[in-house]
């Protein structure tokens, strides 16, 4: 089977994705950054009275058609505490804002128009416009009105909306399930004593961060041996637990202990498509199990996180109906880029910003796919096409941004 181009091999793997369609009720401060999976109605009319938009006096328009026009004020209207009574000719009552609006009044008189007299007197020495600072009963939403729609994304100011129209707790999209199973003899987990020949598995915690940060709800499956048993029943688990999506770490390739692929494939595996033409991560693998899509990772710490940024993260925000996590941007290189082969490069780098703002990407000196402390330090990856000629230090480059911007003093 021949190298699959990066964009070719991502376009195949969303295609084949089926969103779930669970739901579950979500309290509102649990909801934010989750999908409405039914429209959302108000339950009341907003605002439920007329009242004040102002802080001022409200009275009837006609009292005042003057400037130096005279008014009593006979009462007072605060929030949650309204006038018990109406407003008649000639008289005023001092309003605040939010406040409801008296029966008999039309208009707000803003407090630093009004100049205060004795005996609850006022003089206006503005004149407002006839039913102005009044907010009117049903101006933001009335009661029956569908306000969001299945499919919004529920941000700050959908949710604010939605406890507004009376909403205690939302109906939403379950998060896509993840199952990650890193696969090899010689791993154990952190904190463990390492024994001859063994090696601290940290693959999956990053791998989680990275689903959990898409919308991804994370199963650990732990780590299987170099077992075909061992791996077939990590699968049967991930399926008992309901996982939308297994991703195995290490041991998809073809070697003597890469025994991944063939456990998959003797469980009913469905392959897509394995190899990819990139740098790191050719051994990616693609395929679908039951209702399962299957995304089997490179086992080298850098090739792991690079493919499921490339891969895990698009395919996680697809199935949580996520809008995509634009990470491309432009730059230039801070040092020259060799003339690339076949396979799209992805080169950790360090990114500066220049005092124009222009950013400056400078790949670290090895790029050897199982040095994570590169990664960490990385800000984003320069992404060399296939077959791309030098790039001189100043021409620009594309880049990948691995954690957002942040300008240097």
């Amino acid at each position: 089977m021949s190298l699959l181009p990066v964009e070719d091999a991502l376009q195949r793997l969303l295609t084949a994705s089926r969103p779930p369609t669970r739901t579950e009720s979500v309290p509102l401060h649990e909801a934010c950054d989750r999908v409405l999976a039914s429209d959302v109605v108000a339950r009341l009319t907003q605002p439920p009275f007329d009242n004040s938009a102002m802080d001022g006096y409200a009275l009837r328009h006609g009292d005042i058609v003057e400037t130096g026009a005279i008014v009593k004020v006979v009462g007072r209207s605060a929030a949650g505490h309204p006038f018990n009574g109406s407003v008649g000719p000639g008289e005023a009552v001092r309003i605040f804002t939010g406040a409801p609006l008296p029966p008999g009044a039309d208009t707000v008189l803003l407090q630093e128009d009004a100049e205060k007299l004795d005996d609850n007197r006022l003089r206006a020495t503005e004149v407002p416009a006839f039913g102005r600072h009044i907010r009117r009963r049903g101006q933001d939403f009335a009661e029956g009105e569908t306000v969001l729609k299945r499919g919004d994304l529920l941000d700050a100011g959908r949710l604010t909306v939605a406890a507004a129209m009376n909403y205690p707790v939302l109906e939403v999209y379950a998060r896509p399930k993840v199952a990650l199973l890193a696969t090899g003899d010689e791993l154990v987990p952190p904190g463990s004593a390492l024994g001859p020949g063994q090696i601290v598995g940290s693959n999956s915690y990053g791998v989680a961060a990275l689903a959990r940060e898409a919308g991804a709800e994370v199963i650990d499956l732990g780590i299987a041996a170099d077992d075909p048993n061992a791996i077939l029943d990590a699968v049967d688990w991930a399926k008992a637990c309901g996982a939308d999506v297994l991703v195995t770490l290490g041991g998809a390739s073809v070697g003597d202990h890469d025994l991944v692929q063939p456990a998959l494939l003797s469980a009913g595996m469905e392959l897509d498509f394995w190899r990819i033409a990139m740098r790191p991560g050719k051994p990616l693998m693609v395929g679908r199990l039951g209702g399962m899509q299957i995304l089997g990772l490179p086992g080298n710490p850098v090739s792991s996180l690079v493919c499921a940024l490339l891969f895990l993260e698009p395919l996680v925000r697809r199935l949580a109906r996520l809008p995509q996590h634009e990470r491309r941007t432009s730059a230039v290189a801070g040092t020259p880029l060799a003339a690339n082969d076949k396979r799209q490069d992805y080169m950790r780098a360090k990114l500066d910003v220049r005092g124009d703002g222009q950013l400056v990407a400078t790949p670290f000196e090895k790029q050897d796919s199982s040095m994570m402390k590169l990664f960490a330090a990385a800000d984003c990856l320069i992404v060399r096409p296939p077959l791309a000629e030098r790039t001189e230090a100043g021409e620009a480059c594309e880049v990948l941004l691995l954690r957002p911007l942040h300008s240097t003093p």
